[in-house]
């Protein structure tokens, strides 16, 4: 009997001790989440939207336990998601939502898809950029004005890609924000 009542003792002791532990754990994890560890976080969720397409480009900047959510976004609720999966990860406090959303437009929505098709059609094969659920280049319509947003292999990819983008009808401009990853691996 006093052998038993000795067990039960020790391991509600050992119960409340582990349980202590766990919590001061979780609430040090909380304060000490390093900047790279929240920016992966953050990549990860952002990537894993599900209305985050070719049309659209997000950026985010990490200040201390606060992130910043900017670009442009062609749906509403790709805006929305992205502020709420940011917002439940560990060790940020605020997400400031700089997101914008692009205006209906269906001269817009055309430009769009005849830049997809032109570059993804004419360029050889260009339209690697563009495959699987996180494409490396993306293409921005705001008022006919074409932005590329992305990265690519090589100067020829990206030359040809502003060349194809600037030869779509109704296109007005088109700004290359494309980063040659050979030029950064120098």
């Amino acid at each position: 009997m006093k052998f038993s009542k000795f067990l039960l003792i020790l391991a509600i002791a050992i119960f409340g001790f582990s349980t202590v532990n766990v919590q001061a754990q979780s609430f040090a994890d909380t304060q000490n989440v390093s900047r790279q560890t929240i920016e992966k976080k953050v990549f990860k969720e952002l990537m894993k939207l599900p209305y985050y397409g070719v049309f659209d480009s997000l950026k985010f900047k990490v200040d201390g336990n606060t992130v910043t959510l900017y670009g442009k976004v062609t749906q509403p609720i790709t805006r929305r998601n992205a502020e709420r999966s940011v917002k439940d990860i560990n060790g940020v406090a605020s997400v400031v939502n700089n997101i914008e959303v692009l205006p209906l437009s269906g001269f817009d929505d055309s430009i769009r898809y005849r830049t997809l098709r032109t570059i993804s059609n004419e360029g050889g094969s260009l339209y690697r950029y563009f495959l699987g659920a996180n494409p490396s280049v993306r293409i921005i319509v705001d008022h006919g004005n074409v932005t590329l947003e992305g990265y690519v292999a090589n100067r020829g990819d990206y030359n040809l890609m502003n060349i194809l983008a600037n030869g779509v009808p109704g296109v007005f401009s088109v700004q290359n924000n494309l980063i040659i990853e050979r030029d950064n691996a120098r």
